[in-house]
């Protein structure tokens, strides 16, 4: 009989996989990223216990072109500064991806926010711009220029906190207790420049991005990095206490009953 492509892997073919996966190059991406202070009421209402505000209400807009051998992906995320304990990271309220490759995976393994999405970084001579954009809304746009080079960071560690959960089957609560996800970073930079322009945000009912205004521009910049990532679960969560935040994973048609925030775009 023919091999059944859907029948069951052996254990070495199992680990062939696994090892082909390790022994992946670096994957460099072309991004810039946007740092701004928005209100601290806005960052404490977004942040499921048992995350918490740390000491500036910072919002940091990802957007980027993975160089990924035949398949060119467009990958960004709108996250806010939290904290859960004596650890500081970012909590993504949204991760727009170019193909379904990539969301998959980081939704059902790490419990990141992904939806797939339109991610644009453009550069001609200085003049950068660079959108996130669904359901034909850029509700994140950065443009400016590049005003110059900027130091090249040593290696950092950074840490996502992600929420992994399974809606329960009967269409309330869960399936079993949601855990949160420590999602640890190590970034290298090849190159970096400074970018001197704004950030809009455009009302968009379905990634209402807008409801985190830019109270102070912290930093734009152009580069090119490197990551790998490894998850680990960090504790299991209230059930009770995260179900009134699981609306931002989805594009939660209770939305349109919202009015948009007060000088949205």
């Amino acid at each position: 009989m023919a091999r059944v492509r859907y029948g069951a892997r052996t254990d070495a073919e199992a680990a062939a996989a696994r090892e082909r996966s390790a022994k992946l190059p670096d994957i460099w991406s072309t991004g810039v990223v946007a740092v701004w202070e928005t209100d601290p009421d806005v960052v404490a209402a977004v942040l499921p216990p048992p995350l918490k505000p740390t000491a500036r209400p910072l919002v940091r807009a990802n957007i980027s072109k993975v160089d990924l051998p035949g398949y060119p992906l467009g990958a960004g995320s709108v996250a806010v500064a939290a904290a859960h304990g004596d650890k500081e990271g970012w909590y993504p309220l949204v991760m727009p991806m170019t193909h379904e490759r990539a969301l998959v995976g980081g939704r059902e393994v790490f419990g990141e926010p992904k939806k797939l999405g339109e991610v644009t970084v453009e550069r001609e001579g200085l003049v950068v711009r660079a959108a996130l954009a669904r359901h034909g809304i850029a509700f994140v746009e950065v443009r400016g220029a590049v005003s110059g080079p900027l130091p090249l960071p040593a290696p950092v560690e950074k840490t996502d906190f992600y929420f992994k959960f399974l809606p329960g089957v009967d269409g309330t609560g869960f399936d079993a207790d949601p855990v949160l996800v420590h999602c640890v970073r190590n970034e290298k930079v090849r190159k970096l420049e400074r970018v001197t322009g704004d950030v809009i945000l455009r009302e968009s009912m379905y990634d209402p991005i807008a409801d985190l205004p830019v109270r102070r521009l912290v930093e734009i910049t152009l580069g090119e990095k490197t990551t790998d990532q490894k998850g680990t679960v960090a504790e299991r969560v209230s059930a009770r206490a995260l179900l009134p935040y699981v609306h931002q994973r989805y594009d939660d048609p209770l939305h349109i009953l919202d009015g948009p925030p007060e000088g949205s775009v």
